[in-house]
């Protein structure tokens, strides 16, 4: 049976009991009702209604939570404690407590008498929790949230999952400072009597597997798990993306079951759930209480996690699948990355602040893993910086300024720097074209001059490009079927070209271009005729030459 989190200090475990350990140290009830006494006493002490908490303790961060609802004051959880974050939050709190750094903080105050007894429930329609979509966004989102919101989904999971948590403690590598965590590391074992771990690990080879016990994880952790057997775990719960299929048996190895993976969002709370035994795309179980459908092909949900229970959509594209639902992608320009949220179109505007860009786009490419990639038009002083320094050090410099918001693991890690962004017919810079621009086999040009009929690039043959491999042995040169698919590509991007390729006039090519040559194309259009004409050369004179003529399509 749960203890009511409304009335937690006076209707939670005994005294004696266990409610966490910080490291060996077991922590009773008693100690902790005494410290959310000390803090609900520093609230209400202090001026103000709106105060930020940041905490790497999560028994203290649920005292510092429980002491400031109790005294009527709104807490607000950031995700990070890092300098634009805490600039940010000084625009909208009266106050700091926890972990903060170049803030005064509040600090819990011994608490009069009257105030060990009396304690007045929580009302569950309060407003007192502001989290946060993202802390590693240029531009997080701030999340109301009423206190029975969290309460009535602590009952939802203590319904779909208690019977096989028992009376586990509770591990985690997630932090409290987000839903996810809050809700399954602090505010559920708090309600099931179940022991919480105070302290995250940030790693799972350091688990202590002394007692019966459950993980609190995210994919970022279950993806790169060592070779361990960690079978102790009667459970282990993943939430805040996607757990990669590549990453399934490495977990029914280590913990010789896959893990429960949950689905929501920092806006919906909970909403569905699924357990995988291969990596078919099993679908998603709806949590108690939670309802769903389907509105052109967008998921939308009602909920008591929610603030009303009118249908609410959410940006996911879903398909039913009998009882259940699978997903489809996102249907918005929020991605994650490594389990952060972040925002593609508050990047962008973090980008364009610097002194050094016209216009951008920041897409997701997906190689190995996800990650963010920038296309960029410089200004004339962004380009005078780039040739001054580098492409290479220009794109740490730009990454550089997104990691007083962002988060290393979610800033950009490649960039493509170009004259002007590349546009359909209707001029706009569609997904496909951006994503082309980070094809390894394409070059990197900067456009010089254009016209409709002309124009002159300067281009790298970098040493990296695959058209060098092979080609030839010890001595690699760039083939001349890759110079005049360059110049094609280039040529059908800058100029209406026909669409038909009918064939070839003058081709010659008179030196070798080797790894590194900095080279000069110019191109010339004629439309009347439909011949397009390229020229490379170097410092060393002419490289190639010739013309290709196109035709209407038959």
């Amino acid at each position: 049976m749960l203890h009511d989190l409304n009335h937690l200090p006076t209707r939670g475990p005994a005294d004696d009991g266990i409610v966490a350990r910080r490291g060996a140290k077991a922590v009773r009830f008693g100690e902790f009702r005494a410290e959310v006494a000390a803090w609900r006493q520093a609230f209400a002490d202090a001026p103000g209604q709106r105060f930020a908490l940041f905490f790497d303790d999560s028994l203290h961060c649920a005292a510092a939570l429980y002491g400031a609802w109790h005294a009527g004051k709104t807490a607000y959880l950031p995700g990070d404690a890092l300098p634009a974050t805490v600039a940010n939050l000084r625009a909208v709190v009266d106050g700091f407590a926890g972990d903060f750094s170049d803030v005064p903080l509040l600090a819990p105050l011994a608490p009069v008498p009257s105030a060990l007894q009396d304690w007045s429930p929580l009302d569950p329609a309060a407003e007192l929790l502001v989290i946060y979509t993202s802390g590693s966004t240029a531009a997080p989102s701030a999340i109301p949230k009423q206190l029975g919101q969290l309460f009535r989904e602590v009952d939802a999971l203590e319904q779909a999952f208690g019977a096989r948590v028992g009376a586990a403690d509770v591990l985690a590598t997630v932090s409290h400072q987000h839903i996810y965590g809050l809700l399954f590391c602090v505010l559920w074992p708090l309600a099931s009597g179940r022991v919480l771990h105070a302290q995250r690990h940030a790693f799972v080879e350091r688990l202590p597997l002394g007692v019966p016990a459950v993980l609190i994880a995210s994919p970022a952790h279950l993806k790169r798990l060592p070779a361990l057997d960690l079978s102790a775990l009667s459970a282990v719960f993943s939430s805040g993306g996607p757990l990669p299929d590549e990453a399934l048996p490495d977990c029914l190895r280590a913990f010789g079951h896959a893990p429960i993976e949950v689905y929501g969002s920092s806006e919906t709370g909970g909403v569905a759930w699924r357990q995988r035994s291969t990596t078919a795309d099993t679908g998603w179980t709806a949590l108690p209480g939670v309802d769903w459908r389907l509105s052109d092909d967008l998921l939308e949900i009602r909920s008591p996690h929610l603030p009303t229970r009118d249908w609410t959509p959410t940006a996911d594209r879903a398909a039913a699948q009998g009882d259940n639902f699978v997903l489809l992608g996102r249907a918005d320009r929020v991605v994650k990355i490594e389990e952060k949220r972040v925002s593609l179109a508050a990047v962008e505007a973090a980008l364009l602040a610097s002194p050094w860009l016209a216009a951008l786009r920041v897409v997701p490419v997906t190689e190995v893993r996800q990650q963010l990639a920038v296309v960029a038009v410089p200004n004339a002083a962004g380009w005078a910086l780039h040739d001054q320094i580098g492409k290479r050090a220009f794109g740490d410099r730009l990454r550089a300024l997104l990691l007083q918001q962002l988060e290393p693991a979610s800033a950009p890690r490649r960039w493509r720097f170009v004259s002007a962004l590349p546009s359909n017919a209707q001029g706009k810079a569609t997904q496909a074209a951006l994503l082309a621009l980070f094809d390894p086999r394409r070059p990197q040009p900067r456009v010089l001059s254009a016209t409709p009929t002309s124009a002159q690039l300067r281009l790298t043959a970098d040493a990296a490009l695959p058209q060098f491999d092979g080609h030839f042995p010890q001595h690699p040169v760039l083939p001349g079927v890759a110079q005049l698919e360059w110049a094609i590509l280039l040529g059908r991007e800058l100029f209406a070209l026909p669409p038909r390729f009918l064939g070839l006039e003058g081709l010659k090519f008179q030196q070798v271009i080797v790894p590194g040559e900095r080279l000069t194309l110019a191109l010339d259009f004629n439309p009347e005729v439909g011949k397009l004409s390229f020229k490379y050369s170097s410092e060393r004179g002419q490289h190639a030459s010739g013309r290709v003529l196109f035709g209407a399509a038959p």
